[in-house]
């Protein structure tokens, strides 16, 4: 699917990131990142129906799982148009956007890797994730620690420096409750990236994922 050349286009995209440069070669895009990458969501989706069949590997060419190449500059200093990483998300069912839970591979130059979980979830889903984490303390530590999980995922993303409003800093849990983003991390090597196991090998990372995703489904009351 993905091979060095891929890796190297990117590098390329980096370096040349104006419309001119991506329009001449717009067919190497096609050949080197598009392609390869519905070949490898079409090929998720029989995987993900085994341990995780409300999560949807969608290899449409525009508006699936495979993220947009342009960047969205309206609000942004930084205005260079395109992204310069692969971005596939296999978002629940019922998700509508990056935020909902799902699971992620990020193929880029400077760092590849998985992803599951919640990132910046809106105001309310963190509400509820937060008082799902005080309401069902065993079940977080449960997912947070499953030895399986905890193998290969390591938690990340942003955290408040104070305590939310209505927790208290002696709160057992308090570390987890100050999360804004509800992801965990798994290391990918450019050459796991470009070798022919990649399907399986992301298959057996989003299966040891489970528990931090089921967790979310039943703090956001969506079935898993």
């Amino acid at each position: 699917m993905f091979s060095q050349a891929t890796i190297h286009f990117l590098d390329e995209l980096a370096a040349n990131n104006e419309r001119p440069w991506f329009e001449a070669n717009q067919g190497r895009y096609e050949s080197l990142v598009r392609e390869p990458a519905l070949r490898f969501i079409a090929a998720m989706a029989p995987e993900l129906e085994r341990f995780a069949p409300r999560f949807r590997a969608d290899p449409r060419r525009m508006g699936g799982s495979l993220m947009r190449v342009h960047r969205d500059t309206r609000f942004a200093r930084d205005k260079r148009p395109y992204k310069t990483n692969i971005g596939i998300q296999f978002r629940h069912e019922l998700g509508r956007d990056v935020h909902a839970p799902g699971f992620y591979l990020h193929i880029a130059t400077d760092e590849c890797f998985f992803g599951a979980g919640c990132w910046h979830p809106d105001s309310s889903a963190l509400g509820r994730i937060r008082a799902h984490i005080t309401a069902h303390p065993e079940h977080w530590l449960a997912a947070r620690d499953d030895p399986h999980f905890a193998a290969h995922w390591t938690l990340a993303g942003e955290s408040l420096a104070r305590p939310p409003r209505g927790y208290t800093v002696d709160h057992p849990a308090i570390d987890d409750i100050k999360r804004k983003d509800f992801i965990g991390l798994a290391g990918l090597s450019a050459a796991e990236v470009t070798a022919p196991g990649l399907v399986d090998l992301a298959a057996q990372r989003f299966a040891a994922a489970a528990p931090l995703t089921r967790f979310l489904c039943a703090a956001l009351d969506v079935p898993y």
